[in-house]
């Protein structure tokens, strides 16, 4: 299946000269050869073939340019023949002549005969043969037969598609050789260049104008639709015998990092327990932090700041657990008890966005008792800061109060709110492979006098998660312990803990140590979508690396086995398994407490793991050079292992018996049964018929490469390696890794592609982009195809099933995805579509780590004299065997370049930049039954060398190779210049040279003295390098070459700066020097030192075949025959054939070759002038000041020298101003060599110093391309305003663009809407620059405004506020309504983009719509709950707010513009004209965080310009009128004398601070330093504080240029000692001085004469427009009635009357000139935004902390010429004095309070109620009412005042309070704390604690109504509290009402305990003052007393009273019956004691 162009001539051509012709189809360039010296006819006579993988379509196109050839410029088009595919399609052969068309798509004379055929793969049109025209007459140059070769070449894919065919139907495509893999960019794949040398690669098509030309042909193809395929070796990885090295050399991991942890601790709520004293643990490992303790309540406020600090490396910072936890009543004496607490690992918080939580909600829990539920929310900022971060925290004083806590948990994103325990069971088997060894002295020592033989490890296993710790037993002496037990963890589930750390012990008496780490990341074990899976893993087995297995008292890599850092040697493989259970917490028999358990468990069988397979590794080593000559001249070997086997230490014995046992498939690989003998000799044991193990190569001595390096001399006879080996076949696992990473390999070069595309703005990212995506999509189908086959189910887990139906719909829906984003790209969506894609890629790496190993990695040692001296880790997986393309390893069968390293902590810093040892080397692993294939992949030509006793034995591995086939090649190595080299000397610069090492040669250029950017415009020349192969697989595929730049030092070694790879462009004898190949071009490769760039390299490579003479190929024919080994010399005749080398062509520079002029970049003459300002802040120099400095500029050999500076210490400014030089620079702008800074100090005596430098290394922001005068100024400046304001201040303020309106006169008005929608900034108004347009404002708005609030009322609303009252308002009113502002900018922007992300995710969902499987993965579903929720929070607060007012219009106040940043990054650090370069000087520090600003090398500052432009320069420019031929480019520039200037700062607060005393809090006080002139406010310092608010102005008089860097520090004051530096902004205001943004003095948003927005610039807005009008030399301004003001040619219309202080009203043109100050930007020519007014945030930094914020400081700065007029007094932005206020509740009655008390009597209930209250932050003045005794019904009545004064703070809704924080403060704080009101209802008791019932808190801004009866009041006003109706006390004024007493009942539910009615009155002291109240019923005013039941007696008072009520109330009916007995009783006692007084009375008066 082909197609075949066969172009005969081109005929009717004008001119004479060089003719090529390019043939393009499918986006697939072949070029002609170039025919010379043509006339009127060129006669290509060629033919090109294309092998087609899809059938071609009738719509596709045939292309060929015809273009004059030229050596030096790029090739001139003459014309294109264009020719749509049908007729072709259909008959199969047709032979055409045409007319060519040129670039305006007319016909030219030229015309052009071709002839096409094509062969379908199905036969359908007629068969040809391809000798039928391809008889090719000049086939020199062998290019044609390469390019149809190689695509058909069986090497050339690597995707498992059919040969020839990529995924999507352009051939796969191997580069001709040419710079194959960008010389390794590692990451970046090479630029396109855009002349025809690249014409073979279609990733990097000439196709500028195919966009245009393709749609004029009608039906031609779409542009949008047109994609390329990846093309590079780098990105097909078709390389088929050689595999890409990593040119990172230095481990990161293990290597310590300065990290800050800051934890706020805002408030707690809900906490579950009575009248509790609060105080939060915030915990971080070990350390501990307490917040102050508040007392009587549950929801205490601390807003307390607590900051950590860390030293450690990455992988322990994220593994650490931060708790918080809260305790009750804890003190000095008791460490009271835990409430509830929340744990999460640092690494969950540093993944957030901007790496924190930010005001979240955490949620308590009780480890104690998991069925208990919620035991309270803490509300909390936690931020993770590691060096260079920078985290964007919403402005502090904006802060709402945010009650919907349910929507604000601290849970990461995805995670459901309601978490569940669960149990998470980490089962332990047993472990194999320990090393043989033992740390305790006192065990060696025993075993040799016991001559003990026991194992001397006692193992365990200990388990880490979430903050626990869980051990199994210890098995006693045991290399191969078998535990069976399973650790247990009880944890929220999921758990905000990412990884479970497993170690095993060697338990010791003195010191237990850790043999191996091993950590299982819980993200790759679980799938948390909809058809998820829970955590699970096993039962497999986990490697465990760590330091070598050698038998040392103390190890020196101990830290290895702790998991820090990668391992350097195998340790044990452990057999584990995890599984999560969901607890059920209502069940009754669950275990309630959170302790780690441990059980034991049953055996599980051993086929579990899966079936015991035979491997066979083998290993060849073609090369081993570069290797460091430290090691010394000993000889040297190299040892592999894999696993224990092949181990010289352990594996030395091999028992027949355990062979067996293996055999049968029933043990495991260990040190007893390893199959390996200790010698590498040649001999070869026979045992069983079975081989033996090779695992060293035999030792040799080393050879001299040169002063670095040595190299064994292994020349044509290569010793190889071989291991057998016994592992579980879990190979499915590891061939699915190998997929996805093939898959993301291939992706990541793509879009490495498409990055390089648009950096070097080459045409058509938007092709290359759809090509990757095309590929990803085709890729993840294939991995849906291949990952389903082989379901063996020996040893398959849950995991391996689970995570394979995850891995499968996850390729499945990226598929589908990345083929919808394909058809979305277009030119203008590819940065967002690429963002898109890199997602993909993160997505597909994380899929590809498999977390249940199967075989362990591959370690080669290097040993020199029987010591480890460096070792390379090769993962298994990467040299795996398949016969499936996909599924096999990358290196599996290919020569990769393996660079050795020191182990552990010797590998960090420059040791670990050496290389130690670079080998060329071989590896296969497989099973055993596959080995037939294991050397197919070598270079061929080879013999194998066996060392076979006997016969019969062919499977036996050769011991080495012996190569017979070798070819002499020449390599020229084009060194042109290198850039932005590492500074190693102390001068700031180095004297670099560079170093090339290929196969075993090496070669230096010249040392370049003093620069970062050496050009060495060299030639080295390599001779006779012998490579050994077939010559076909050494061109496409040769050897990488490896340059490192060096430092050339007067004493001692040179210093190594960086290191790089290439590979070179191959020609072979029989090829033609010449385009399209050759001359090769030069490229960029990245210098890496360690795994930080240092630099870039600018050279080609190229290696071309020697030829041998025909005398000597005849000998060795001869001398073959009598089987002698050929020894055959390149005679004389073979170097003629090489292209010449031109000979040095300057003298002076001897021996040394320049770069040949093919190669080198064709030059141009440019001018470049340079603007000299002056010198700033130069340090010292050996002691030495710096007194008369001059500047040099250096560029490509050019360059000038600035004035000398007289006295530096007067006048820092140059005299002259503008120099300038001319140089020849390359033509394409990449490669423009980079511009050199140097300050120099003349000393006396003609000496010189340097002083510092600079390197400029892109010249292209400083290239002058003249105005164009058709462009659409007004368009381009309106657009960028328009984007500006949409990005900044999208508020009232800023004005879109609306429709423009013609008016008569040809000017354009632009309606300014007053008030308008943030939406409508997306319309931008293009106006044509010739116009006059008109902006006009409204000037009726506050007319408007009236009206619109009269209506209102009108309609029966209340509105809350008029305009507000001048005199009310200040500064802060601005202030913060500014902020209110920027909130509302910044909500409406996140809600746009939300809504903007959403709607492409619905897109791309809808489209997926039909993929069946596991939609959870297709992304559009979650945005859109996000968002949901948000506007339900929205509408819930909006709600809330008041309920008796709707939303009230924000009263109209004047506004600033607050900038959360610095003011210069908004403004592009005000270099509009005026550049500062930094001059280093010192050595470079090295540091793995490369981007950041190295400030201790900084020794001052360069202030200048550079302009470059091609020569000549255009007339026009120079004829201006005005013109100063002296000022060159910099024209109307001001003078740089001397200024004096009058700096006015004014500070605001400070936010964030670090803490700098004891307890975490700091006393700050500014210090402001310009100049010699320093002012410290220490006596104002602001005690124990980390947000103080200082509001404070200072001026300082400053002469510019010599005082122009302002220091803004913030100091701690401390009682003894000196005082600390917390952090410091420094700023220059010289550049913000001399802006033409003019940052001086802010232009306020209105002019007023008066009041708080007082203009407070001493020049009006009138006298400034008219500066800046005579500046910028425009027409203007015309003021005109009507309120117009003309600028240019601008209209702008405003208001025109102006209030003074008397309000009475005046005419006046400040508002206009304001309004045209404030659209500046849209004036053509001169215009750009000017600085509005402002307050900008600036990061605080401390020199001890570099890259870490100290706190942020807000603050703005004026500046005014002391020669001007004088500015007047500064604006008081002193900070507000809170109000005195004075609150007065009064209890009146309580009801339904729960009776607590039993009667000793009468068991009766009742309470003795009484009500206590306080305002929050003021427990200890609470205050009591008396006690209503003895309640029965729960009601009590009081008539009872509290009186609360306070201090507030209206705009913060914050009471302050100024308090001593313990007895021996120095001084008082203060706290700002809401508004809180508690009231508490209490039981009172005698004799023992009074017991709690219940209490309401009340916000006194946002509260419940209260109820008009006690009926109404219900518990709902506490539950449903967002709902209802609120008011404001401070609105109110007043209030009466019921409200409910809440408590918590056993099962933590809220319950009604009570009910009180009170009234709240607030007065401001001066009302207080006036209306005095006495406290209780005090006087004055008293209440009166209430009338309380008589039942509410007390018994101490009144006894017998109490007493008889009781018994009264209790026994009425026994107590009448009680009193009758009693009566009767005495009658008949008294009628008893009378009778007989009575009978002898009556019988006396009877006898008497």
């Amino acid at each position: 299946m082909a197609l075949v162009v066969y172009l005969k001539t081109v005929t009717e051509l004008r001119g004479k000269g060089d003719r090529i012709a390019k043939v393009s189809f499918r986006g697939l360039s072949f070029y002609s050869r170039v025919l010379e010296n043509c006339e009127d006819e060129a006669r290509f006579e060629e033919a090109f073939r294309w092998p087609v993988a899809s059938k071609v379509d009738g719509n596709e196109m045939l292309e060929i340019h015809i273009y004059n050839y030229s050596k030096v410029f790029t090739n001139r088009l003459i014309g294109t023949f264009r020719m749509v595919l049908q007729k072709v399609v259909e008959e199969g052969h047709l032979e055409v002549s045409d007319t060519l068309i040129d670039d305006n798509n007319t016909a030219i004379q030229t015309s052009i005969s071709i002839e096409i055929r094509y062969q379908p793969m199905d036969g359908s049109v007629r068969v040809w043969s391809d000798g039928e025209f391809l008889d090719v007459p000049d086939d020199r140059d062998g290019m044609f037969q390469f390019e149809t070769e190689s695509l058909l070449s069986s090497h050339s894919y690597s995707t498992g598609t059919p040969p020839g065919r990529s995924s999507h139907g352009i051939p796969t495509f191997r580069k001709a050789g040419k710079g194959v893999f960008s010389a390794m960019k590692l990451g970046k794949v090479r630029s396109s260049k855009d002349n025809h040398k690249k014409g073979d690669d279609p990733a990097i098509l000439e196709t500028e104008d195919l966009d245009r030309k393709a749609m004029r042909l009608g039906g031609g193809l779409d542009p949008d639709a047109i994609s390329l395929a990846s093309v590079t070796a780098v990105t097909t990885n078709v390389s088929n015998k050689r595999s890409k090295p990593d040119i990172k050399m230095e481990p990161s991991a293990g290597r310590p990092v300065d990290y800050q942890i800051s934890v706020t601790v805002i408030e707690a709520r809900q906490l579950v327990g009575l009248n509790m004293d609060p105080v939060v643990c915030v915990e971080i490992g070990e350390e501990k932090k307490y917040t102050s303790m508040k007392e009587s309540t549950n929801c205490p406020y601390y807003n307390e700041y607590f900051v950590f600090d860390f030293h450690v490396p990455p992988d322990v910072m994220f593994d650490k657990i931060l708790k918080l936890s809260v305790i009750h009543s804890k003190n000095l004496l008791r460490s009271g008890t835990l409430v509830g607490n929340f744990k999460l690992d640092v690494g969950t918080v540093y993944s957030q966005p901007e790496h924190q939580f930010y005001h979240k909600w955490a949620m308590l829990s009780d480890p104690d008792d998991i069925t208990a539920g919620c035991k309270g929310y803490i509300k909390c900022d936690i931020a993770v800061v590691g060096k260079g971060d920078n985290i964007k925290t919403p402005h502090k004083a904006s802060e709402t109060d945010e009650d919907d806590i349910e929507g604000n948990l601290l849970l990461p994103e995805g995670i459901p709110s309601e978490r569940q325990w669960a149990r998470f069971y980490v089962r332990i088997y047993r472990a194999e492979g320990l090393p043989k060894m033992n740390t305790s002295i006192m065990a060696n020592v025993k075993k040799a006098f016991i001559g003990e033989n026991r194992d001397l490890v006692d193992p365990y296993v200990q388990v880490q998660f979430a903050g626990q710790k869980g051990k199994t037993s210890v098995q006693k002496s045991s290399y191969e312990p078998i535990w069976n037990e399973q650790i247990i963890f009880t944890e929220m589930f999921p758990p905000l803990c990412k990884r479970v750390k497993v170690q095993i012990r060697d338990s010791d008496k003195v010191n237990d140590v850790a043999i191996g780490t091993h950590f299982i990341d819980l993200r790759k074990i679980s799938n948390d979508g909809d058809k998820g899976f829970l955590p699970t893993l096993g039962p497999a087995w986990v490697n465990m690396y760590g330091s070598t297995r050698n038998y040392t008292l103390m190890d020196e890599h101990q830290d290895l086995n702790d998991g820090l850092g990668e391992g350097v040697s195998f340790r044990a493989r452990l057999l584990i398994s995890v599984a999560v259970e969901i607890l059920d917490t209502t069940s009754s028999e669950i275990v309630s407490s959170t302790e780690v358990q441990v059980e034991p468990v049953s055996n599980i069988s051993e086929s579990a793991t899966g079936k015991v397979e035979e491997f066979f590794l083998f290993g060849s080593f073609l090369e081993a050079t570069m290797i460091d000559r430290k090691i010394g001249d000993k000889p040297i070997n190299f040892e592999v292992t894999i696993g224990n086997y092949g181990n010289q230490i352990d594996g030395v014995s091999k028992p027949v018996a355990g062979r067996k046992k293996k055999k049968d498939g029933i043990g495991e690989s260990d040190e007893e049964e390893s199959e390996l003998i200790q010698n590498s000799s040649d001999e070869e044991a026979e045992d069983d018929g079975d081989l033996v193990s090779v695992s060293t190569s035999p030792p040799m001595k080393p050879v001299i490469t040169d002063r670095n390096y040595f190299h064994l001399p292994y020349f044509e006879k290569k010793p190889c390696i071989y291991i057998k080996s016994w592992w579980q076949d879990q190979r499915r696992r590891l061939y699915n890794s190998n997929i996805m990473d093939k898959i993301a390999d291939k992706l990541e070069e793509g879009l490495n592609d498409v990055q390089e595309i648009i950096k070097t703005e080459k045409a058509f990212p938007e092709r290359r982009l759809r090509g990757v995506l095309e590929e990803l999509s085709t890729g993840c189908s294939r991995f849906v195809t291949l990952a389903n086959k082989d379901q063996n189910l020996a040893g398959r887990t849950k995991l391996d099933q689970e995570r394979l139906k995850s891995c499968m719909r996850e390729m499945e829906s990226m598929g589908q995805q990345a083929k919808t984003i394909r058809s979305q790209v277009k030119r203008n969506t590819v940065r967002d579509k690429l963002k898109l894609a890199l997602n993909f890629l993160h997505r597909l790496r994380f899929l590809a780590e498999e977390p249940q190993h199967s075989i362990p990695d591959v370690f080669i040692w290097m040993m020199s004299n029987n010591k480890r001296i460096a070792y390379a880790r090769i993962p298994t997986k990467d040299i795996l065997y398949s016969i499936v393309d996909e599924e096999r390893g990358k290196d599996c069968g290919k020569v990769k370049a393996v660079f050795l390293r020191l182990p552990g902590k010797k590998g960090f810093g420059p040791a670990g930049w050496t290389v130690q040892a670079k080998l060329e080397m071989y590896l296969w692993l497989g099973l055993n039954k596959q080995r037939k294939d294991f050397l197919s992949g070598l270079p061929s030509g080879f013999e194998e060398n066996k060392a076979v006793k006997g016969t019969g034995l062919q499977a036996v591995p050769p011991i080495s190779l012996v190569y017979n086939m070798k070819q002499v090649f020449q390599l020229r190595a084009h060194m042109y210049q290198a850039r932005s080299l590492f500074a190693a000397d102390s001068s700031g610069l180095s004297d670099p040279f560079a170093r090339v090492f290929f196969s075993t040669h090496s070669q230096v250029t010249e040392v370049l003295s003093e620069t970062l950017c050496p050009t060495w415009d060299q030639l080295l020349v390599f001779d006779n390098v012998e490579l050994y192969g077939e010559a076909t697989e050494l061109r496409d595929d040769p050897p990488i070459i490896v340059i490192e730049i060096y430092d050339q030092d007067t004493v001692g070694k040179a210093e190594f700066i960086g290191r790089t790879f290439a590979k070179p462009l191959s020609k072979m004898v029989d090829e033609h020097y010449g385009p399209p190949r050759f001359p090769p071009q030069l490229e960029y490769y990245q210098i890496y030192r360690g795994n930080c760039p240092a630099g870039e390299l600018l050279a080609a490579f190229e290696l071309l075949q020697i030829p041998y003479d025909d005398e000597e190929i005849r000998r060795a024919l001869i001398a073959v025959h009598d089987f002698a080994v050929p020894q055959i010399k390149i005679g004389p005749a073979g170097r003629t054939e090489l292209p010449p080398i031109d000979g040095p062509s300057d003298v002076d520079r001897g021996p040394i070759l320049p770069v040949p002029l093919g190669i080198r970049p064709v030059l141009s003459r440019y001018r470049i002038e340079v603007l000299f300002w002056g010198l700033r802040d130069l340090k010292r120099i050996n002691l030495a000041q710096v007194d008369r400095p001059r500047v040099d500029i250096e560029c490509a050999g050019k360059g000038i020298q600035s004035a000398l500076i007289q006295n530096y210490k007067k006048n820092p400014n140059f005299s002259t101003l503008v120099k300038w030089f001319e140089v020849d620079l390359p033509e394409n702008e990449l490669l423009h060599p980079p511009l050199n800074i140097r300050v120099v100090d003349c000393r006396a005596f003609g000496r010189y110093t340097l002083v510092g430098s600079h390197a400029v290394t892109s010249l292209r922001k400083f290239i002058y391309t003249p105005p164009d005068k058709r462009a659409n100024n007004w368009a381009h400046t309106a657009r960028l305003a328009n984007g500006y304001m949409a990005l900044t201040n999208g508020t009232s303020r800023s004005r879109p663009y609306s429709r423009p309106i013609s008016h008569s006169s040809g000017d354009i008005v632009v309606n300014m809407d007053s008030e308008p929608n943030i939406k409508k900034m997306e319309t931008v108004v293009k106006l044509d620059a010739t116009s006059d347009a008109v902006v006009k404002i409204d000037v009726n708005e506050d007319e408007k405004e009236k009206e619109k609030k009269k209506k209102k009322k009108k309609k029966g609303e209340e509105v809350e506020e008029e305009e507000p009252d001048e005199s009310m308002l200040d500064w802060w009113s601005k202030y913060f309504a500014s902020i209110e502002t920027m909130m509302e900018t910044l909500r409406a922007q996140e809600a746009a983009w939300a809504e903007a992300e959403e709607r492409e995710d619905m897109e791309i969902a809808a489209e997926n719509a039909e993929i069946k499987g596991d939609d959870s993965h297709v992304k559009g579903t979650k945005p859109k709950e996000k968002t949901k929720s948000k506007n339900s929070k929205d509408k819930k607060k909006n709600h809330g707010s008041d309920g008796t007012e709707k939303k009230v219009p924000k009263p109209r106040v004047d506004e600033l513009m607050v900038y959360n940043k610095e003011l210069e990054s908004e403004f592009d650090h005000f270099e509009d004209w005026l550049h500062t370069f930094n001059l280093y000087r010192g050595k470079a520090i090295d540091d793995d965080d490369h981007n950041m600003v190295d400030d201790d090398r900084i020794v001052g500052r360069f202030k200048g310009s550079l302009c470059m432009y091609k020569l000549p320069l255009s007339d026009e420019i120079t004829r201006e009128a005005g013109f100063d031929p002296n000022m060159g480019m910099f024209q109307s520039i001001p003078h740089n004398d001397p200024i004096n200037v009058l700096v006015r700062v004014y500070v605001i607060r400070a936010t964030d601070l670090h803490p700098a005393d004891i307890n975490g809090k700091a006393d700050p006080y500014i210090v402001i330093k310009l100049g010699k002139s320093e002012i410290k406010d220490k006596e104002n310092y602001i005690s124990k504080q980390l947000n103080p608010v200082f509001g404070k102005s200072f001026d300082i008089e400053a002469t510019f240029p010599m005082e122009s860097m302002l220091t803004v520090s913030v100091y701690d004051w401390d009682l003894v000692g000196t005082d600390d530096l917390i952090g410091e902004t420094k700023i220059d205001l010289e550049n913000r001085y001399y802006s033409k943004h003019r940052a001086t003095c802010g232009i306020a948003s209105n002019y007023s004469l008066h009041g708080y927005n007082v203009w407070r610039d001493p020049q009006k807005p009138t006298q400034l427009l008219a500066k800046l009008c005579k500046e910028g030399k425009l027409d203007g301004p015309h003021y005109s009635p009507g309120g117009k003001v003309k600028v240019s040619n601008r209209i702008f219309l405003g208001p025109t009357e102006i209030e003074d202080e008397n309000g009475l009203k005046k005419q006046t043109e400040e508002h206009l000139a304001l309004t045209v100050l404030k659209h500046w930007e849209e004036i053509p020519r001169v215009g750009c935004k000017l600085v509005p007014e402002h307050v900008e945030t600036r990061p605080l930094l401390n020199p001890d902390k570099p890259g870490i914020e100290q706190g942020r400081i807000e603050m703005w700065v004026d500046m005014f010429p002391m020669d001007g007029p004088a500015p007047g007094p500064a604006i008081d932005i002193s900070p507000r004095k809170p109000k005195k206020y004075e609150l007065r509740v009064i209890i009146w009655n309580t009801d339904e309070v729960i009776l607590e008390d039993d009667d000793y009597f009468t068991g009766e209930k009742s309470s003795d109620i009484f009500v206590r209250g306080w305002l929050k932050g003021q427990q200890e003045d609470k205050q009591d009412t008396d006690v209503h005794y003895h309640s029965l019904t729960g009601e009590g009545n009081f008539n009872w005042r509290f009186v609360f004064p306070f201090d507030y703070l209206m705009a913060e809704e914050k009471i302050v309070i100024s308090k001593k924080e313990s007895l021996f403060s120095w001084d008082e704080t203060e706290y700002k704390i809401p508004a809180r009101l508690t009231l508490q209802v209490w039981d009172a008791d005698h004799f023992s604690a009074d017991d709690f019932l219940g209490a309401i808190e009340l916000d006194l801004n946002r509260f419940p109504r209260g109820a008009k009866t006690a009926k109404q009041c219900s518990i709902d006003m506490v539950l449903n509290e967002q709902e209802l109706p609120t008011i404001s006390i401070f609105k109110q004024k007043r209030v009466k009402g019921w409200w409910p007493f809440v408590a918590r009942d056993e099962n933590d539910e809220l319950e009604l305990t009570g009910k009180v009615e009170a009234e709240l009155h607030l007065l401001t002291a001066e009302e207080a003052e006036k209306n005095p109240v006495g406290l209780g019923r005090k006087e004055p005013d008293p209440l009166e007393k209430p009338n309380r039941p008589t039942t509410s007696l007390s018994w101490l008072l009144s006894p017998t009273r109490a007493a008889c009520i009781m018994a009264w109330r209790q026994y009425k009916l026994a107590c009448v019956v009680l009193l009758l007995t009693v009566a009767g009783l005495i009658f008949l006692g008294l009628l008893i004691f009378s009778i007989p007084s009575a009978l002898s009375q009556k019988i006396v008066n009877f006898i008497g």
